[in-house]
This record gives C-alpha cells, sequence and structure tokens, in this order.
C-alpha cells in the first residue's frame, strides 16, 4: 500500500470514528408493545428520552477518543495532502523557492565542465559500498510468497515493515556456511538502478551518475560493478562470478571505447573490494581471473577511491561487539524500555546482532596494522602524547612531548585514542603504568548465563559465563593489537569463519608466498599493489566531522539470552568540546572512517616507489572538507563530506568527472589537504 493510500485511508477511519464509537446497541422493544398500538406513544416518548441519555452519556465518555481519533485523521489528512502537492507540482517551484531565499544556484558541476568544452572520454566504473546496493529475491520460503524477483533491501523497504522476522530471515546468511540458508537466494540487482537511491529521496550514486550524463555519458559507458555486499570478496566469485563479470565488461568497456582504459570510482567497503579484484584479475586461474600481471596496466586510468576504508573502522568493532555505534547508543539511551527490556517481545538488537554476524563482507572493515597504525596504550598518530600530567604528575610517554590538544572537530585533551576499547572511563584516561589488567583467554566459559535452548535468537553470548564475561571486563583496555583476541573470545565460531577471508597484519615479507592467499588481498598493508607505473590512485575523503574512533563500555547485569556488553553513554569528556561524549571518542573523519585510515597509504604507505607499491604508481590526496547545507531546500548539501553524502558534493564530483574526461591527477591540482595527514602519518614507523 502506498503512503498516498494508507494516509487517505488512516484519515477517513479517523474522521469516520467518533460515529463508530457512539454507537449502542439498543434492546429490541417487547413484542407485546409492537403489537398494542396503545402503548406506542408512550413508549415512543420513553425510547426518546433514553435514546437521548445515552447518546449524552456516551458522547461524555467517548469525548477523549474522539478528539484523538480526529486529530490523528486531521495529521493524515495534511500529511496525504501535502504529500500530493509536493509529487503533483512542477519541479520548477522549489527551484523557484531555493532562488528567492538562497539567491540563483549554482550550475551542478557536468553543466558546468559542458560549458567548458569536458566531454565523455574514459569509460567509467561506479563499485557500491556496503548496505548501498540493492538485493532481490529469487527463491523463499512460504512467509516469502509474492515476493519473487521483488527488492528485499534498498527501494521502500516495505516488505520489512510487514513482515519484519521473514525479511530478516531472507536477508540474513547462513552462520556455518557464510552464503544463503536452504530454500533462499537473495541476489545483487544489476545495472545502475542497483545502487542510484538506497531508497526513496535518498541518493547514492544518483548525483554523480546524472552529472556524468551531462558530459554524455550514458549506460554503454558506465557500469555498476554490483555485488552482494554481505558475502565476503572471495565468495561472491564462488557463488555469483562477481569478480570475473567486473573483468569481462571493463575489457568490454576498454575493446568498445577505442582502447580507452577506464576509471573506477569505489565507495567505501567498495574500495576493498576492488583492491581484492585487482589482486584477484592478475592471479592465476582457478585462484584467480588469469589476466596477468600487466591486465590493470593496459585496463584501469585511475582508481578513485571515495570515503576509504583502507585501514578499516572503529564503528565495525562496536557493531561486532555489541551491535551499536554512536547513534544506536544514543537512541537505546533515549527509549531503554523499548529497546533494552523488550517489553513488546521485539529483541530489536538480537535479531540486528544475529543478522549482522551473518554477514561475512563485514570483516573487512576491522581495523588493519595494530597499534602500529592505530596506537598503543598511551599514544596514538592523531596525538603527540598522551597527556598524563594533568592527573599523576609527570608524563611517562617517550613519544614527542609537544602536546596538540585541539583537531578540526573536538578537543584531545586527556584522549587517547589509541584505547579503542575501554570498561570504564578511569581506564580510558589513566596511564598504562597506573593500573593491571587480568588475562581472559584462559577463563573457562563454564557458568552459563543461559543454554542456547532457552533464547529464541541464539548468540555467542549464551555460551559465555558469568566469568567469562567478568573477565573480558577485567581486561580494562583493548588497542588495536588485542580487540582481535578480544573478539575470537567472545565469538570464536564468528571470527573463525572470519579469519578464513580477511587478515589484519602487516606484512613482513610480501614475497612470502602465504601472501597469495585471497584473505590477504584486500589488506593494503599485506598485498602489492599491481605492476601499473601509468596508472594513479586517487583517496577522496571528507573532514571536519566527528568520527568514531573509541568506546567506553560497561557490563550490564546478566540475564538470559542478553548481550551483555553495552556503550556507556552516561560518560562524558571533562570540558564541553571534549572529544568524549556519551561514551564515544571521536576524531576527524567524514562520521565514519577516520583520516588515518582513509588518508595513510596514499600519504605514505604507497607514496613513491614503496615495498607495497614497488612500480610507484602516483598517489593522490584530496580532502573535502565539510560544509552544511545553507538551508532546508538544499537537502543534503553539496559541500557534504560525510560518508554517502560526499557522493554528492560538487567539489568531488567536479574531481571525478575532470579525470573521467582525461585530465591526470596534477592537472586537477595534486594533493588538496586540510588536516595534517602527512605529519600524522609519518608518526607511523612502519617499513617501506
Amino acid at each position: 500500500m502506498s503512503c498516498k493510500t494508507l494516509g487517505f485511508y488512516t484519515s477517513y477511519l479517523g474522521s469516520g470514528t467518533m460515529s463508530f464509537l457512539r454507537l449502542r446497541k439498543v434492546p429490541d422493544s417487547s413484542k407485546s408493545h409492537i403489537l398494542d398500538p396503545s402503548f406506542e406513544k408512550e413508549d415512543e416518548k420513553k425510547n426518546q428520552y433514553k435514546s437521548s441519555q445515552r447518546r449524552s452519556y456516551s458522547y461524555k465518555k467517548g469525548s477523549c477518543w474522539d478528539n484523538c481519533c480526529w486529530f490523528i485523521g486531521v495529521v493524515c489528512s495534511v500529511w496525504w495532502f501535502l504529500l500530493f502537492l509536493y509529487n503533483a507540482m512542477p519541479d520548477s517551484i522549489p527551484q523557484y523557492v531555493a532562488m528567492v531565499v538562497t539567491g540563483p544556484l549554482p550550475d551542478p558541476p557536468g553543466v558546468k565542465l559542458r560549458k567548458e568544452g569536458l566531454m565523455a572520454n574514459h569509460p567509467v566504473v561506479l563499485v557500491p559500498g556496503i548496505v548501498t546496493g540493492g538485493l532481490k529475491l529469487w527463491e523463499g520460503r512460504q512467509c516469502a510468497e509474492g515476493l519473487i524477483g521483488k527488492r528485499l533491501w534498498g527501494g521502500s523497504f516495505g516488505e520489512f515493515y510487514r513482515r519484519p522476522l521473514c525479511w530478516l530471515e531472507h536477508i540474513s546468511l547462513d552462520n556455518e556456511t557464510g552464503f544463503d540458508p536452504p530454500g533462499i537466494r537473495v541476489r545483487p540487482v544489476s545495472g545502475l538502478v542497483a545502487a542510484d537511491y538506497f531508497a526513496r529521496g535518498y541518493f547514492v550514486w544518483a548525483v554523480i551518475i546524472a552529472n556524468l550524463a551531462h558530459i554524455g555519458y550514458e549506460e554503454k559507458s558506465l557500469y555498476m560493478a554490483a555485488y552482494d555486499w554481505r558475502l565476503s570478496f572471495q565468495n561472491t566469485e564462488v557463488r555469483d562470478q562477481s569478480l570475473t563479470r567486473i573483468k569481462s565488461n571493463i575489457e568490454l568497456l576498454v575493446a568498445t571505447h577505442g582502447g580507452k582504459k577506464v576509471v573506477v570510482v569505489p565507495h567505501s567497503m567498495g574500495v576493498q573490494y576492488f583492491l581484492h579484484f585487482m589482486k584477484w584479475v592478475e592471479t592465476p586461474a582457478p585462484r584467480g581471473g588469469g589476466g596477468g600481471s600487466d591486465w590493470c596496466a593496459k585496463h584501469i586510468k585511475a582508481v578513485m577511491n571515495v570515503g576509504a576504508p583502507f585501514l578499516g573502522s572503529p564503528k565495525s568493532i562496536g557493531l561486532h561487539f555489541s551491535i551499536e555505534v554512536r547513534d544506536i547508543a544514543n537512541l537505546r539511551a533515549q527509549a531503554p524500555v523499548f529497546l533494552d527490556k523488550d517489553v513488546f517481545g521485539l529483541q530489536t538488537f538480537k535479531h540486528l546482532m544475529r543478522m549482522f554476524r551473518t554477514w561475512d563482507a563485514t570483516f573487512s572493515m576491522v581495523p588493519k596494522g595494530g597499534e602500529t597504525i592505530w596506537g598503543g596504550f598511551d599514544w596514538s598518530p592523531e596525538i603527540d602524547t598522551f597527556d598524563v600530567s594533568v592527573k599523576n604528575g609527570k608524563n611517562n610517554s617517550s613519544h614527542n612531548t609537544s602536546q596538540n590538544t585541539k583537531n578540526n572537530v573536538c578537543n584531545t585533551k586527556g584522549v587517547n585514542y589509541g584505547r579503542l576499547v575501554s570498561f570504564g572511563k578511569e581506564w580510558a584516561e589513566m596511564h598504562s603504568s597506573k593500573f593491571e589488567r587480568a588475562d581472559f583467554k584462559n577463563v573457562a566459559k563454564d557458568d552459563k548465563v543461559a543454554n542456547s535452548s532457552n533464547c529464541d535468537i541464539w548468540l555467542e553470548y549464551h555460551e559465555m559465563g558469568n566469568k567469562a564475561i567478568k573477565a573480558v571486563a577485567d581486561h580494562k583496555v583493548y588497542t588495536a593489537g588485542s580487540i582481535l583476541d578480544m573478539l575470537h573470545y567472545v565469538a570464536p565460531k564468528l571470527m573463525a569463519r572470519g579469519a578464513s577471508h580477511f587478515s589484519y597484519g602487516i606484512a613482513d615479507e610480501l614475497d612470502d608466498p602465504k601472501y597469495g592467499h585471497y584473505k590477504y588481498w584486500s589488506n593494503p598493508l599485506e598485498t602489492k599493489l599491481p605492476n601499473a607505473p601509468d596508472m594513479e590512485i586517487y583517496s577522496l575523503y571528507g573532514v571536519g566531522l566527528s568520527t568514531e574512533r573509541g568506546y567506553i563500555y560497561k557490563v550490564v547485569t546478566p540475564s538470559d539470552c542478553n548481550i551483555p556488553f553495552q556503550i556507556d553513554t552516561s560518560v562524558d569528556g571533562d570540558s564541553e568540546d571534549s572529544c568524549l561524549k556519551g561514551g564515544v571518542l571521536s576524531g576527524d573523519g567524514d562520521e565514519t572512517v577516520p583520516v588515518i585510515s582513509a588518508g595513510f597509504m596514499c600519504a605514505k604507505g604507497w607514496r613513491g616507489k614503496t615495498r607495497f607499491n614497488p612500480s610507484g604508481i602516483r598517489t593522490y590526496i584530496r580532502e573535502y572538507k565539510h560544509a552544511p547545507p545553507a538551508n532546508l531546500l538544499e537537502g543534503r548539501g553539496t559541500q557534504s563530506g560525510s560518508h554517502v553524502d560526499l557522493l554528492g558534493n560538487f567539489a568531488l564530483i567536479e574531481d571525478v568527472l575532470r579525470v573521467a574526461a582525461g585530465a591526470s591527477g596534477e592537472e586537477i591540482g595534486g594533493d588538496n589537504v586540510y588536516t595534517n595527514i602527512f605529519k600524522l602519518s609519518e608518526r607511523i614507523n612502519i617499513q617501506l
């Protein structure tokens, strides 16, 4: 049922509810009265009096309900009317209003560049990230009757609201195999419509596609490399031959455009997916695509990575550990009765955790590089030193002693980003020499809180007991070097599956044959870039937004089938502008990917000829400082640095269009940075 129809029926029912609520069953008159005419007038008067009394009583009794129903009806009617106007009015009216309020709108990048004479040149390949690509159902259980060939993910999400448990069953993967459960087939949507919009009115690639069209691109010169973003990267090839399809389509684009190489634009997790593809395509069959060591050099002009989580994102830790990030934790704090107590039996968080933990691709987002990249107990690359002088009277850090307490988004005083998870504010701030930590790895999981048979939704936490839960918390602090051990302890089956497809270390010797395994191919610290010296690699990302970098956790009261760990939203920093708010440590980035993850490889790891970039592929960093929309009519803005909204950033789109039209990195201005990414990268001591 459409929103318009729903609004109409709701307003109709609301307006008629008052009359419905007033109905009362009137007792039948006695047959003797009906047959005896002498009583007709008397009965009529009595009935009129009783009826008037009932109406008066009913009106008083039902007036509250009447008012509520009238109110709901009015709200729904207004909503329906506004929705009708929105769909009926010409597009020029909102544009006219915007011009009156803000003045003439700037030309979109495609229109601007076409006026300059730029036209379509190199074919373009778009690679979507996690959750932004549509998924269709091709085979399902009985509860999914009528959904074959329809979208389960993306679009209206109508089926989620109609039958949520059925939807969850079909969108989840098998917890053992990492593929579809028996009797279910969900496959990626193909074509540009696969990820142009995530839902109605919420663009993903639509703005870039429209601007490419302005300079002459069309479907024959554009390709959306859609894949099932739930599967591990190699399993997209095993099940759907997605990597083979990308290879074939790129070869076709090059062949039909006179040998012109493609410009590839991956976004978010699509960046890691395409890294995997570049290694796969050069690897001999049957493990790889058999394209040979020069395939990328022959077919790819540039890879323009947007919002690239090259080295992962701390958000993935919160999601794997407690299915929380900042927004979800705040929502939980606002509505604890509904989300924590499950008073309506919704079990929201447990359903979400079970679903999320079946999506193997999410393991690719776990931070890579350990403490070398993300920092240790008492240092992190974003801050020169951990300021302990305030609490301890001295500074025990061996790192640079100059203290910078401000970044682009908050005050870093007292913050140590190297501690990705801390159980309590005191452990997040205290110098490591001041506390002892208990070892959790040898604590037996013998006193189970609940047997899995008692739980409607089974999670690996149900195999833990009070001792094991306490041991995890007593470890106090987890860095990027120990977070994997913790995840292996609390979810061994989950992590065993993830470890077979992804790796998170730094290679000692890249020529070691073990790095020929596909689990290393998406980690830029454990694989080499292709031998393609004329290719260019860009990292295009937003800055100036509060981005999650670490978490303060608490242990909740153990109970049957509960998730025992939660972000402690009651914890804030000591100052108003502190980087610690609501139990979340924030740094600079695009709200999802910190600067260090998006920028390090192009700033240092791949800059020039290194062991990770032996052919010396040129790398460029282009940062886009976030600016909010000037008014509501601008929607999500044209200068946004947010992770997804960045795909509508006019400056970024112009960079992409210029490179697609033939420009090089130097011709569009080379590096363009607002942060101290090069200084941060120099603080990271890694063999190049």
